[in-house]
């Protein structure tokens, strides 16, 4: 059974840092492509960033460059998000994805398996 925790949410004002992570149990890590996704009230789910499962390339929303890095540990089956200068509008619910497409892809319906998400809130 495959299970995605995500972790490392909470409240920081703007300006400020968070690093949340993921943590992967019950697939081969190193054959999925990783992928973080947040959600504010009342708005669609939306692509963060993503890592490929091969390259370790990684890409970045508009919104994020910059800002955010993704990053891997296959030995752990850990995925993390260093999210560096917040903004309010960064906060939402952050959500771990994973699939074993060939491409990485930024659509959240391409992704197979989510975490049950964690919670970022950025004050002004």
């Amino acid at each position: 059974q495959v299970q995605l925790v995500e972790s490392g949410g909470g409240l920081v004002q703007a300006g400020g840092s968070l690093r949340l992570s993921c943590a992967a149990s019950g697939l081969t890590f190193s054959r999925y492509n990783m992928g973080w996704f947040r959600q504010a009230p009342g708005k669609e789910r939306e692509f963060v960033a993503a890592i490929n499962r091969s390259t370790g390339s990684r890409y970045y929303s508009d919104s994020v460059k910059g800002r955010f890095t993704i990053s891997r540990d296959n030995a752990k089956n850990m995925v993390y998000l260093q999210m560096n200068s917040l903004k309010p509008e960064d906060t939402a619910v952050y959500y771990c994805a994973a699939n074993r497409q060939m491409l990485v892809s930024t659509s959240p319906t391409t992704f197979d398996y989510w975490g049950q998400g964690t919670q970022v809130t950025v004050s002004s």
